[in-house]
């Protein structure tokens, strides 16, 4: 039977039994919690929620559905697909179990001829009236299997409708697998028709069977899946979903495209499958709207996509492989979906050039990964990165498997293990928010990768002009664009450019472009969107800007000035920091800016007064030798050889440029600097912190920076010396004076206190009173804070020692309501404790309390009962006592 009369034989069916016959809706669902449709009930959700009452209470469909869920097995298995068509039935509080097992047996053993003997149920666990209902129609209790949450109870993935299911299965005979019905083997008996029983909703869940269940829908449902692929590759008695008429005719442009048969067995067979499985859910995807991009039902379009290249490259076909299959496909399937002919050419613009761009991608990631396979030779390693291989991925679209393909080929394995780490580290980020990739960057960089494919890479001057002619190459402005107008926020690729671009630690150049026809734009920032790919940030201030436009592109001269200034004090840095603490102290990262620069370095343990004092005075000897500052080329062997430093993080190429500073620095570096070491000017060390294990950061000025800290620190001083009295040299020892003679003062303050806090002591013990049991001590005190008031009742209470006694105080104070308590060391010595006597009190003035043994305090907002509480304490108290 083929494809179009299963739909026919499916619609007529429930038409007649009166269903109304319902579209599909597109694989853009109209629900937010979803990328993509992924099954026939999507579009009648509000209906089981029982927000919107239906105008027929039975319906059918045929729904598009695209589900990635299990994109790894197309291919290893012979029922999973990436799309399908889901031929379903449903009940809005009309027909429940009874009624949806016996349309869907009467359907599949008359309607289908299907074998009764090999059809096999599964039910949910405790589904008791499901396993009945199907007993009762004729099905054998051997043929019936019970099955957990994972198999048997359905939702959508999201909150929503859900309920238990019961799952229609065929046996598709031994050569497919072993015996023991669906809890066995899913290949051999293979899952046709899932019946779901709508009668819950679901909440949040972070997987399928983990959420809860939030309580019954308003009335019972149905809703029922039939993938008509596996229902074709039965009737039709072929292998699996690709051999079906659904798909043979794209299999067979792949066969060609190849230039051989499919094989039916081993790793081809899956790469045959792919290709063209990928190819339907890629043409229907575009169809109905999705572009490719780098998130969302996007990215999931592009990953079909750049996964069906690949595995047309696997099979030898070099050629473009997209257009055709999907062409194919369109010409296959267009007379059931039409939109598919109504966007034909649309889909056929779109594979096209997301080809070309991922055969860039190859090309470039290739060439990448070549050079990575060099290196990594070199340093006699048998495994490539982790890093290399996420770079590759995550920058340059670079499959993993291509990766590990390459390097097995090369003799190499690829520490697939750190590529893990650092995609769990990047999802982790990602969920987060944090320092996330926006979805605007990445447009931008899907941007930048489609410009980079045809555009020149920009002529570096900045090392020798701060001005210079330049031609506009593109324009960036959520997306590629041609013109900007005044006032908008663009991005420019120049032909050539003065301006450097943020590397090395350095931070991008600013300035300004004027063209020739009197356009004026702010460079705010130059920076590289893709390795080697150097973009200009700006803003149009007068004019219109367009691509082709020419004019004078002028870097601001001072700010670049700090920015080499910076750059090569933070080489001497480097310098001074391995020769005063060793050779360990290498650099691990830096920030450089106009006359201030972060300097980030390996050491176990923080630097004392004396070797900052020592690394400072280092740096500023070395300026004012004025030492050479030089820039020279050679291969990356020459100079690690000619002893070049290479940092931590950075990037080199085979050719690197090394500067050399005197005879005490060398290291590859392609950032600006001064031509003489006393260009620098005086240099100040700001500070020095830990910003990691064995991980050290000093902060500091260079030039104009450290001249205005100077300036600053000088004027500081000397409003000092003026509230001192004396002459700014004379400063320290005068308030020196002053401080000790402060101390001095304190120190009689705190002595005068605490003679007063013993007299009231003393009259508070003096005045205790005597009740069954023992004294008690029970006071409001005025201006006394918790301290005090603490040391006031322990006072008391140590007046009171040879009795048994309790003292209870209270007192006002910012705002609060405190409380302390003290008892005698015979009450504790009795197993009392002091909170005992508070544990009221706290809760009166809307607080609690703290401390044990023979002292305890309390606190609260509400003052107004502070009298209430001291009464409360004291009930207490005298309670205590006459134990």
């Amino acid at each position: 039977m083929r494809s179009t009369q299963i739909r026919s034989t499916f619609l007529d069916y429930f038409t007649n039994r009166g269903h109304r016959q319902v579209p599909s809706s597109p694989l853009i669902p109209s629900d937010p919690t979803l990328l993509l449709a992924n099954a026939g009930m999507n579009q009648f959700k509000p209906y089981f929620l029982g927000e919107v009452t239906p105008e027929y209470p039975r319906a059918t469909s045929i729904q598009k559905c695209a589900r990635t869920s299990d994109i790894d097995n197309v291919g290893r298995t012979n029922r999973h697909a990436t799309f399908f068509e889901m031929l379903g039935n449903f009940s809005f509080g009309d027909y429940f179990k009874a009624d949806a097992i016996a349309y869907a047996w009467e359907l599949l053993t008359q309607g289908y001829n299907l074998e009764k003997n090999r059809l096999w149920v599964t039910v949910y666990q405790d589904d008791d009236e499901a396993e009945q209902l199907w007993r009762k129609i004729g099905v054998p209790a051997e043929r019936i299997q019970r099955l957990g949450m994972d198999d048997n109870f359905w939702s959508m993935g999201v909150p929503g409708p859900c309920g238990p299911s019961s799952e229609l299965h065929y046996d598709r005979g031994p050569a497919f697998g072993p015996e023991g019905g669906p809890a066995v083997d899913g290949e051999r008996f293979m899952e046709i028709w899932n019946l779901v029983f709508m009668q819950s909703q679901r909440g949040e869940g972070d997987k399928k069977g983990n959420f809860p269940i939030l309580g019954d829908l308003a009335q019972q449902s149905i809703d029922t899946g039939l993938g008509l692929d596996r229902l074709a590759a039965i009737l039709q008695g072929v292998e699996n979903v690709c051999t079906t008429d659904l798909l043979l005719p794209t299999l067979k442009t792949v066969q060609e495209l190849a230039g051989r048969d499919y094989p039916g067995t081993g790793e081809e067979k899956i790469s045959f499958q792919v290709v063209t499985e990928h190819a339907r859910s890629i043409a229907f995807l575009i169809a109905d709207g999705v572009l490719p991009a780098k998130d969302g039902r996007g990215y999931i379009l592009r990953r079909l996509m750049r996964r069906a290249i690949r595995h047309a490259r696997l099979l030898g076909i070099d050629q473009d492989v997209l257009a055709p299959t999907t062409s194919s496909l369109i010409a296959n399937l267009s007379a059931v979906w039409t939109e598919l002919s109504d966007q034909a050419a649309l889909i056929e613009q779109v594979v096209t050039a997301e080809e070309e761009s991922f055969t860039r991608t190859l090309t470039q990631g290739t060439r990448l990964l070549n050079a990575a396979i060099t290196r990594t030779r070199k340093t006699r390693s048998s495994t490539l990165p982790g890093e290399t291989a996420f770079e590759l991925a995550d920058t340059f679209g670079f499959p993993l498997e291509l990766t590990v393909e390459a390097a097995h080929d090369a003799g190499l394995a690829v520490d697939e293990d750190r590529f893990a780490t650092l995609l769990d580290e990047q999802k982790k980020r990602a969920k987060a928010g944090g320092k996330a990739k926006t979805t605007e960057a990445l447009r931008k960089q899907d941007t930048y990768r489609e410009l980079s494919a045809h555009l020149p890479r920009t002529d570096f001057l900045g090392y020798d002009h701060l001005t210079a002619e330049v031609t506009v190459l593109g324009l960036i402005s959520d997306g590629a664009v041609t013109t900007a107008p005044e006032g908008a926020n663009v991005e420019l690729v120049l032909d050539r450019s003065p301006f450097y671009a943020e590397a090395g630690g350095q931070i991008g150049d600013t300035g300004t472009l004027r063209t020739n026809d009197g356009t004026l734009l702010r460079i705010t920032d130059t920076r590289y969107g893709l390795e080697g790919f150097r973009v200009h940030s700006a803003r149009v201030i007068e004019g219109e800007i367009r691509t082709g436009a020419s004019g004078e592109a002028t870097v601001d001269a001072d700010r670049r000035k700090g920015l080499m200034r910076s750059h090569s004090a933070t080489h001497i840095l480097h310098a001074v920091v391995r020769a005063t603490l060793g050779d360990h102290a290498r650099q691990q990262g830096s920030l450089v800016e106009p006359d201030r620069l972060r300097f980030d370095f390996a050491h176990f343990s923080a630097l004392n007064p004396d070797q900052l004092a020592e690394i400072e005075a280092a740096v500023n000897a070395h300026v004012l030798d004025d030492p050479g500052v030089r820039a020279w080329y050679a291969d990356r062997v020459e100079a690690e050889a000619a002893g070049a430093i290479a940092l931590f993080g950075e990037k080199y190429g085979d050719t690197v440029r090394i500067v050399d500073i005197g005879d005490f620095s060398r290291e590859l570096c392609g950032g600006t600097h001064v031509g003489h070491g006393s260009q620098v000017g005086a240099f100040r060390l700001l500070s020095e912190s830990s910003v990691g294990s064995n991980l050290r950061r000093i902060e500091a000025l260079t030039g104009h920076g450290t001249l205005r800290h100077h300036d600053t620190e000088r004027r500081l001083l000397e409003e000092v010396s003026t509230l001192l009295g004396t002459r700014p040299k004379d400063a320290p020892e005068a308030l020196h004076k002053r401080l000790d003679a402060l101390a001095i003062t304190q120190r009689e303050l705190v002595r005068l206190r605490e003679a007063d806090l013993r007299n009231q002591a003393g009259q508070l013990a003096e005045g205790s009173r005597q009740v069954p049991g023992g004294r008690i001590v029970s006071q409001r005190v005025t201006g006394l804070g918790a301290d005090d008031l603490r040391v006031l009742a322990a006072g008391t209470a140590d007046r009171l020692r040879n009795d048994r006694a309790v003292v209870v105080l209270g007192t006002e104070h910012d705002g609060k309501a405190l409380l302390v308590a003290a008892i005698t060391p015979s009450l504790l010595s009795d197993g009392a404790e002091a909170s005992q006597i508070l544990a009221g009190a706290a809760r009166a003035v809307g607080g609690g309390t703290g401390g044990k043994g023979p002292v305890a305090n309390a606190g609260g907002r509400r003052v107004e009962a502070l009298d209430e509480a001291l009464s409360i304490a004291v009930q207490a108290a005298t309670r205590v006592l006459n134990q």
